[in-house]
Parts: structure tokens; C-alpha cells; sequence
């Protein structure tokens, strides 16, 4: 294990011992330790391999053991067996939004809840309400949270269905019995969310293509099994549907359960204004009964064109007048992930990041990129060590020096990500937001607000004359937290009117401003960035979450301020700060 994963294990066991109502100074150096442990600047190897561990302040005897044992074996058997002694419906209420371990260990003091069932029905019978330190609106968000958790079950993150969908289409692919394969559906039209996975395949013999796909390692459930179609749910609770068709109907099938149902129907639509009848099995004149003398297409793209379609791609799929557009040849030309040059709003160890600036700057220099910027929380933020004024000005002077030393080709750019208080104003000093690259403001705090208030709230931090970028629009968590109240249209002309920046927060929790308004809004005039919100070097590949979201919402290289090079950066942030002269 790295350091960044021994550190998750440390939070972990601070959490299950806070449930179990351990002592807090116990369930401190735990937390601490993890932390030391973000920020340890040697390498955790040779410490361990030196046997040097118990050096380094904060890491006592029983710490500096536990964290070797991680590295080494990649297990911990203390932690295991601290897991097997908590009731797992304790740990499922970590799941709920606003409820933490204190309250979840009130919970099951008081009132002997073991379970998310449990709980639902103590705060509907008002148990919850009459604990001391929860009351009435405590009960009711608990119950809206659990609502949610209920409600988002059945739907899994586009970036977790990932990791599952393309080693199974690899493996489909693979097969010699396969001409082609492909995913279908809400996954292959980049979805935030999917609810299941959807694969195509063309072949004269399914038979062992069934037999394959119904015995893979990690299928918990066969749910069909079928002679050209077949489901399975895999351990992660994902269901998947694979269909196999002949390869001249190939084409048609992929379309089809591609979707969208209101894709289809226009589609559907079309050809019957034609004199056609398009469907899974092909594209055929409606008076005619046989398929197969359905109209040859080799691809999705001859279907459109047999329509007099211009090819719409599979994102754009939505029933959003893309078949219209695509009549009057006015599809656009989509942003594509190798456009991206850098990226911003990206968090070190200075704040709440796992990863130094300089493992940052190599991560970014690794994936060929020209810059990156970084963006750690302001003071207001100060569960994630967010940064004073001094710790800012000081960072600062960590770039420009990182920069000079030539030690690597991609250029660090010196930003923050700065709370946006209550009343709209931003957590630092003016003279030290004016001192960095670029400022991403962003609301953690006060999310309860109404549409009116937040809207000027946002509106007025736009109006800052430091402000860059604003970040995750509305502070939405997918699939777990519904975004705050605002007015969309009102901010996104206000960004518009002050040259503000909205960015895609690529993180896949969060895929924030959502595809839904970037069509109008770029039409406007708005520009974007698509940020990763990156907390660890790794988390950089979630730019490719953002370049979804873009595509879903029309948007093409010149709608995204990180496709820029180098120079042009470098000028755009210079025009909002004319006195700054390493931006020249």
C-alpha cells in the first residue's frame, strides 16, 4: 500500500472507533496520524525499510506498527477485526448525509438502532425528534437522506460502471466468435449516472459468447440465460444485458438500445415520414413485412444518413432537437479529451490533498500536459486545513520556485480555491487574492440558503474583481446530496457580464455545472473549464468525466478555457491581473 491508501485505512479505523465510543484522544492519533502521513515529505519506504517510523512526530510505537504491516502486507489484522466488531447497519449510516459517527454511536446508545430500517422508522415514529442534541429537523433530514439513499440505489456513478463495463467489453472483443462489440445505452451515451449496462454483439454463433459472459469471476447473479440474450448482476450490484445479433443487423440493434427511448421515437419518427420503419432489426419501407430486406448499414452513421441525417453522436442523444439540428448539418464538432492542456482547482498537502506540489507537478508532467494550477481551500474551510492569508503568500513563493528550478516541463500555476462566505464575500484578503495566478471561488458553507439569497450570494462573489472561476455550481453530490437552490440563468449571466468562468468539476461525484445547461449557456458566451477537483495525482484522469459532461452539453475546443496553450493562459489571467509579472 502508498501512503494515500494506509491514510484512508487510518480514517477508517478513527471512524469505527468513534462508533464504538472509544476514547477521543485514541481516535485523535489516529486522525493525526493519517494526516502526518498526507503531508510526510520522505519516502514512507525507505522509513519503513530503514525502521525509522517511530522518528517522525506523531507516530508512536502502535501507529509506526500498524503502517508497516500496511505497507508491507497490504493488510491490517487489527483493522479487520475492529470492522467485524461493529454492526455493519452502523457503517451503512455513514452513508446518510449530515449524519456522523457521534450521532450515528447517539443512535445506537439510546435507542439500540443497528440499522438503516431501524432508523427510518424511529424518526418516523419521532424516537429521533425527542433525543436530546436532534430535534424535529434533524429527524426530517435524516429521513430525506435516507429517502435519497433509497431513491439513488438502483443508479450507479458513470465512473464506477466504468470499471466495470470495459474489462467486460475487452473480454467480449477478445472472443474469436465476435465480428464487433460495443456498449449500448445510458453508459455509452455518458450518462452521469447509469442504472445498468448495456452490450451489443454481432455474431453467427452466441452460444459460447453466452457461456462467457455468464461465467465471469465477479457475476454474483445470472438473472437470464438465454440463446442471443443474456443478464447477470456483478458483485458491485450492477445488472448487464448483452444481446447478440447477426452482424447485418448489427448497426440497427446498436442504435436502438443506445436510446434515448425519446432519441428513438424521433428517429422513429423520421423514417416513418419517409415511407420507412426503423427499428432494432433495420430500416425497411413500411409496406414491406420482411427485415430482411431491411436496408444495408455497415454503421450508426448510414442510418442517419438514409434519414438525411448528419451523424449525431451518441452523447447528444437526448430528444433535445439534436434530429432537427442534425437535418440542417449544424451538429458540432465536440470536444475531444486530448484537447485538454492543464487543468485547475487541484488540491496538494497543503491543504486537504494527498500529494505534494512537486508529485502533483509530475503526475501533470506524466500526462503531457502543459500546466496545472493549484487551488487548496481558504481558511474558511477549516476541516480541510484550508489557508490563511501568510500560508497563501507562502505557497506562492513555493511555485514561483518550483517553476524557476526547471525541474519539470510543465508550468505551475499559483491559484485557490476560496470560499465564498454567507453574505457573498470572498474568505481572503483582496491583496492576497490579487497576488495569486487565478481564483476559483466556491460555496462550502451556508448551503441551506433560499434560491434568492444564494443567487446574490454567488452573483456578488462573481462581481469580485479577483474571482476566475466559479466551482461546482450547486454543490450537488450525486446519487447522495441534491445541489443548493439558484437562479442558473441569473449566474451564468452575471459570469458572462464580469468574464467569469464556470467550471465542469470533473470529479465524478459531482459533474457540476450539469450537461443539461451548458448548451444555452455556451451559446451565450459562457466559457468553461474542466476541472478535476483532484485531491490525489490520480484523480487528474477525472478530467475525462468532464470532457463527457462537455460533450453531453454540445460543447466544442473553443467553449473550454483549458484547451488554451501555454502563452494563451498565460494572457487571459494576465488581463485580470495587469501587475502581476510572472503571468507575463
Amino acid at each position: 500500500m502508498n501512503k494515500s491508501d494506509i491514510a484512508d485505512v487510518l480514517n477508517e479505523i478513527a471512524t469505527l472507533l468513534e462508533l464504538k465510543g472509544e476514547n477521543p484522544f485514541k481516535i485523535r492519533a489516529y486522525q493525526n496520524g493519517a494526516r502526518k502521513l498526507e503531508t510526510l515529505e520522505s519516502d514512507l519506504a525507505d522509513l519503513v525499510a530503514e525502521g525509522r517510523l517511530k522518528e517522525v512526530a506523531g507516530f508512536g510505537d502502535a501507529l509506526a506498527q500498524k503502517i508497516t504491516e500496511l505497507h508491507e502486507t497490504g493488510g491490517l489484522e487489527f483493522f479487520e477485526k475492529l470492522k467485524a466488531s461493529v454492526e455493519p447497519g452502523l457503517v451503512s449510516m455513514l452513508e446518510i448525509p449530515g449524519l456522523g459517527a457521534k450521532k450515528i454511536k447517539a443512535l445506537h446508545k439510546e435507542l439500540g438502532l443497528k440499522s438503516i430500517e431501524e432508523l427510518k422508522e424511529a424518526c418516523e415514529s419521532g424516537s429521533v425528534a425527542s433525543l436530546k442534541g436532534f430535534g424535529k429537523k434533524t429527524a426530517e433530514k435524516i429521513l430525506s437522506g435516507i429517502e435519497n439513499r433509497e431513491a439513488y440505489g438502483k443508479r450507479h456513478l458513470w465512473w464506477d460502471a466504468r470499471a466495470v463495463a470495459e474489462p467486460v467489453l475487452e473480454g467480449l472483443k477478445a472472443l474469436p466468435e465476435v465480428v464487433e462489440a460495443s456498449h449500448a445505452g445510458s453508459f455509452r451515451r455518458k450518462r452521469e449516472t447509469v442504472g445498468d449496462l448495456d452490450f451489443i454483439v454481432a455474431s453467427e454463433t452466441p452460444k459460447p459468447i453466452m457461456e462467457w459472459f455468464v461465467n465471469q469471476d465477479d457475476v454474483k447473479e445470472v438473472t437470464a440465460h438465454g440463446e442471443t440474450k443474456s443478464s447477470v448482476r456483478f458483485e458491485s450490484g450492477l445488472q448487464a444485458d448483452l444481446r447478440v445479433v447477426p452482424p447485418a443487423q448489427f448497426a440497427f440493434a446498436l442504435h436502438h438500445f443506445t436510446g434515448s427511448k425519446d432519441h428513438n421515437v424521433a428517429m422513429r419518427q423520421r423514417a416513418l415520414a419517409k415511407g420507412l420503419s426503423l427499428s432494432e432489426w433495420g430500416l425497411k419501407p413500411v409496406e414491406d413485412e420482411d427485415f430482411s430486406n431491411s436496408k444495408i448499414a455497415k454503421s450508426e452513421a448510414d442510418i442517419f444518413s438514409c434519414l438525411g441525417l448528419e451523424y449525431v453522436p451518441p452523447e447528444l442523444r437526448e430528444g433535445m432537437g439534436e434530429i432537427e439540428i442534425a437535418e440542417n448539418g449544424g451538429i458540432p464538432k465536440l470536444l475531444r479529451g486530448d484537447s485538454i492542456r492543464g487543468s485547475f482547482h487541484n488540491h496538494t498537502t497543503a491543504s486537504d490533498g494527498r500529494c505534494s506540489l512537486e508529485e502533483m507537478t509530475e503526475a501533470a508532467e506524466t500526462l503531457g500536459w502543459e500546466y496545472w494550477g493549484t487551488a487548496d481551500h481558504s481558511k474558511a474551510s477549516f476541516q480541510a486545513n484550508g489557508l490563511d492569508d501568510a500560508r497563501v503568500l507562502e505557497q506562492i513563493k513555493s511555485i514561483e520556485a518550483l517553476n524557476d528550478s526547471g525541474r519539470f516541463s510543465t508550468h505551475v500555476f499559483a491559484g485557490i480555491e476560496c470560499d465564498i462566505l454567507g453574505d457573498g464575500t470572498l474568505d481572503l484578503a483582496d491583496e492576497t487574492l490579487m497576488a495569486l495566478d487565478y481564483v476559483v471561488a466556491s460555496v462550502h458553507i451556508s448551503m441551506t440558503q433560499g434560491e434568492s439569497e444564494m443567487t446574490k450570494r454567488l452573483i456578488r462573489a462573481i462581481e469580485h474583481p479577483a474571482t476566475t472561476m466559479l466551482g461546482h455550481l450547486t454543490g450537488r453530490i450525486l446519487l447522495r446530496r441534491e445541489g443548493y437552490k439558484l437562479d442558473v440563468a441569473k449566474v451564468v449571466d452575471a459570469a458572462i457580464a464580469n468574464g467569469v468562468i464556470i467550471e465542469i468539476n470533473a470529479n465524478p461525484r459531482r459533474l457540476d455545472m450539469d450537461w443539461r445547461f451548458w448548451r444555452q449557456a455556451a451559446d451565450k458566451g459562457l466559457l468553461t473549464s474542466i476541472n478535476p477537483d483532484a485531491h490525489r495525482a490520480e484523480h487528474f484522469k477525472f478530467v475525462s468525466a468532464g470532457v463527457n459532461t462537455a460533450r453531453k452539453g454540445w460543447l466544442s475546443e473553443k467553449h473550454v478555457f483549458n484547451t488554451l496553450s501555454l502563452a494563451e493562459v498565460k494572457q487571459a489571467f494576465a488581463r485580470r491581473r495587469p501587475g502581476l509579472d510572472r503571468l507575463k
